[in-house]
């Protein structure tokens, strides 16, 4: 029995080994004939200059590709770094509701983590300025002393002061450039800011609404700051946490924990650590979650311009077709001649199948490479600007950045669609034009 098993495996091992050998010479013998259909001349001359047409159709279409998701890179790194002065490289946040206690057993044990190089506690909230009878609605962010050490903030000051939250007992307010427009103030006003939030509790009185609120004053450290974002620029003011805690009647509490790591850490393992470590009833919250609604935006941005340019590069695909059908009726007699040395059907289809893939993939490798050098080239000179006048924009020319695994998703849907375009017509082609006579 142990015989006749054994003998009856080898059989079939051995019967698969034969069959993989065939179908190796098959695809073999196929291969090197479509890649002599394609670099060798054609009976008539328009033949090639369709093959020609179709590869460089594929190819622009491929190049177009790569620049447009390279510059949707590059728009995403440009505002990320924007953002990077301003917030922090992890941010805890509670699961439920706006604050919790500063010194909640898991906060205390997160301060200590060694990951952690710089651990500053936040609180925020909405509050009504007023000074020279103008008044404007913003968040108030109170913040520790280290926060200078957490952000780049002061790569975005402006002004003659320095980032200061307090002195003896005067508290600054640092406020965001367009902030400042809005109030008609200038970085280093004089008067104190009139600082509004309704108290604890409290219903607002309507015969006498200011006996409602909680009243504090803040004092320019002669800066203020520019994130160039709306957001930041519109409506916030920097101040100190003690200051926020008064304002807003929240002793002993925080709206946020923000972080920042040590040079040798991964954020995205100590996020998931963190988050570990922390439980449900808190969220850890990394610089593109921080955004997540601009970042979204410009994701899916990003995936219409994808699916808008994969339908022009079905379009030249199918160009392929063109070329391959008088490819197929020029090649009539050599099919006649490969018949009757005992070739069958499947293998005069794969010689087109692999002649049109062919095209589809030079198509490809040059479209990719025309790409590259497009974006390089508008990497080092900008070769396409915003406008005419400098400084008129945050950035003078469209910025670009090449990830490698866009390039790889342009390359296996180039190949995909190429597949797909190419693989039903040329089996009726070849079937119609290359029958026994």
């Amino acid at each position: 029995m142990r015989g006749n098993a054994a003998a009856f495996c080898w059989g079939k091992a051995g019967r698969f080994a034969s069959l993989a050998v065939q179908e190796f010479g098959f695809m073999k013998v196929s291969f090197h004939i479509a890649l002599r259909y394609l670099l060798s001349k054609k009976s008539h001359h328009a033949i090639n200059i369709i093959s020609g047409v179709s590869v460089c159709g594929v190819a622009i279409a491929t190049a177009a590709l790569v620049c447009i998701l390279s510059v949707f890179n590059g728009f995403q790194d440009m505002v990320s770094g924007l953002f990077t002065a301003f917030d922090p490289e992890l941010k805890v946040v509670p699961s439920e509701g706006k604050f919790m206690p500063a010194d909640a057993d898991e906060l205390v044990r997160l301060k200590e983590n060694p990951a952690v190089a710089v651990y500053t506690e936040t609180l925020e909230d909405n509050a009504l300025l007023m000074i020279n009878n103008r008044q404007a609605m913003v968040t108030v962010k109170g913040v520790e002393e280290n926060f200078d050490e957490l952000t780049d903030i002061d790569d975005i000051l402006f002004g003659d002061g320095v980032f200061e939250l307090q002195a003896d007992v005067l508290d600054y307010g640092i406020l965001g450039s367009n902030l400042l427009l809005q109030l008609g103030l200038p970085a280093d006003f004089s008067s104190p800011i009139q600082v509004y939030a309704p108290r604890k509790g409290e219903r607002i009185d309507l015969s006498n609404p200011m006996e409602s609120l909680n009243r504090e004053e803040l004092f320019s450290p002669k800066v203020g700051f520019m994130v160039k974002q709306k957001k930041y620029d519109s409506g916030y003011v920097i101040t100190n946490l003690a200051f926020t805690r008064r304002l807003f009647e929240r002793q002993g509490y925080v709206s946020a924990v923000e972080l920042k790591l040590g040079e040798e850490v991964d954020i995205a393992s100590a996020k998931s650590q963190i988050e570990e470590s922390l439980g449900d009833g808190y969220r850890v919250l990394d610089r593109y979650e921080q955004q997540e609604d601009t970042f979204k935006i410009m994701k899916i941005e990003k995936l219409i311009s994808y699916i808008f340019l994969t339908f022009i590069l079905a379009i030249a695909c199918f160009n392929v077709i063109g070329s391959l059908s008088m490819l197929i009726i020029d090649k009539k007699n050599d099919v006649m001649i490969l018949r009757n040395l005992g070739a069958d059907d499947k293998l005069i289809s794969t010689i087109f199948l692999l002649e049109g893939w062919l095209i589809c993939l030079l198509g490809a490798v040059a479209g990719i490479v025309c790409g590259l050098v497009l974006c390089f080239l508008q990497q080092e000179f900008g070769l396409i600007r915003f406008g005419s006048s400098e400084g008129s924009y945050i950035i003078d020319a469209y910025p670009v950045s090449v990830h490698a695994a866009d390039v790889l998703l342009v390359l296996l849907t180039v190949l995909a669609v190429g597949f797909l375009s190419v693989w039903y017509p040329v089996r009726s082609l070849s079937k119609k034009y290359t029958r026994r006579q």
